[in-house]
C-alpha cells in the first residue's frame, strides 16, 4: 500500500448505487478525526441518481476507470454496493493502465463483481471489506474505520482473522458469486478457501446459489468454503427444513469440497477485511 508524503489519497466512486452528500460529509469528518493522514475523495458521480443506478453505464464506468488510472491515488474505495457492477466491470477492466496496477481496491457485496474482475486480470490488490455505506449502520463508524486502518496501515486486527499466512483467499456474497460464474468476470479460485456471505435472500434462494458455486467450481480444487453471516433471512410461506450452515455443509459434502466452518465476514458493521490471493 503507498502512501505519498504521508498522506494516502483515497479515491471514493459508486459502480452501482448511489450515495448522498451528507453521508459523505459524516464518513469525511470521520475520518478527519480519526484519520488525518487519508484524503478521502468522493467522485461527483457518487451522488448521480439515474433510476436505480448512480448514473448510466458509461458514467460508473468513467468514473472508476478515472480515478483507477490516476496516479494521484494510491487506492480506490467502492462507496456501496446494490446491483449494477456487473454492468461495466468487463468494460472497466480493459480500460486499465499501468497507474491502477499498483492500488487496493476495498468493497464487498455487489462489489464482489468488480473484485473478481480485478483478480482475473492480475490488476491491483483486491480486498473483501467495509465500505462508506457502513457509516449509515447503527455502530457502523467501527466497520468505517476498520476499513481505513487496514488502507492506512495494513492493520492485521482488521483481518478475517480465520486466514492462514501461505493461504489462497477470496470473499464474495453467494448470489453475487453464483451469477458470475461462466462469465469474462469470473476468476480462478484454485487451491483458495472460499469465503461467502448472504443478506436478504429466501433459504431456498441461497441454497440454490450454494448448488451453483459448488457444482460449478469444484473441478477448481477449492482449499474449502468457509460460510460468514447469512442475515435478514426473509420468512418463507414454509420453512426451508435447514439452518443457512447445513445448506453450506450440505453441498460441500455433496461436491467433495473442505467445509471449513465459518467466516467472519458479512452485511454488517463486523465485517472484515479479506484480502485476494496469498496472505504475506
Amino acid at each position: 500500500m503507498l502512501m505519498r508524503e504521508s498522506v494516502m489519497r483515497i479515491g471514493i466512486c459508486a459502480p452501482s448505487t448511489p450515495f448522498t452528500p451528507a453521508d459523505a460529509d459524516k464518513l469525511l469528518a470521520l475520518a478527519a478525526q480519526h484519520c488525518p493522514e487519508a484524503e478521502l475523495v468522493f467522485d461527483p458521480q457518487c451522488f448521480i441518481e439515474k433510476g436505480h443506478f448512480a448514473g448510466s453505464d458509461t458514467e460508473r464506468l468513467g468514473a472508476f476507470v478515472r480515478l483507477a488510472n490516476d496516479p494521484a491515488f494510491d487506492a480506490i474505495w467502492f462507496v456501496r454496493g446494490g446491483y449494477g457492477a456487473c454492468r461495466i466491470a468487463e468494460e472497466a477492466v480493459q480500460a486499465l493502465k499501468a497507474p491502477a496496477r499498483s492500488k487496493t481496491y476495498l468493497g464487498y457485496s455487489d462489489q464482489g463483481n468488480l473484485l473478481g474482475a480485478l483478480y482475473r486480470a492480475g490488476i491491483g490488490w483486491p480486498c473483501h471489506g467495509p465500505m462508506p455505506t457502513d457509516v449509515r449502520r447503527e455502530g457502523g463508524d467501527a466497520a468505517v474505520l476498520r476499513a481505513l486502518n487496514w488502507l492506512l496501515h495494513g492493520d492485521r486486527k482488521a483481518l478475517e482473522p480465520h486466514m492462514q499466512r501461505g493461504e489462497r483467499h477470496a470473499a464474495f456474497n453467494a448470489v453475487t458469486l453464483a451469477m458470475m460464474i461462466g462469465t469474462p468476470i469470473m476468476p480462478d479460485l484454485t487451491h483458495h478457501v472460499l469465503m461467502i456471505e448472504e443478506v436478504g435472500e429466501y433459504d431456498y434462494a441461497f441454497d440454490r446459489a450454494m448448488f451453483a458455486i459448488t457444482t460449478a467450481i469444484k473441478k477448481s480444487r477449492l482449499a474449502g468454503i468457509r460460510l460468514g453471516r447469512v442475515s435478514a433471512v426473509p420468512v418463507n410461506d414454509r420453512p426451508f427444513g435447514m439452518t443457512s450452515e447445513e445448506i453450506a455443509a450440505y453441498w460441500c459434502t455433496k461436491n467433495g469440497i473442505a467445509y471449513l466452518g465459518a467466516a467472519d465476514i458479512g452485511h454488517d458493521i463486523d465485517n472484515k477485511v479479506v484480502p485476494f490471493g496469498v496472505l504475506a
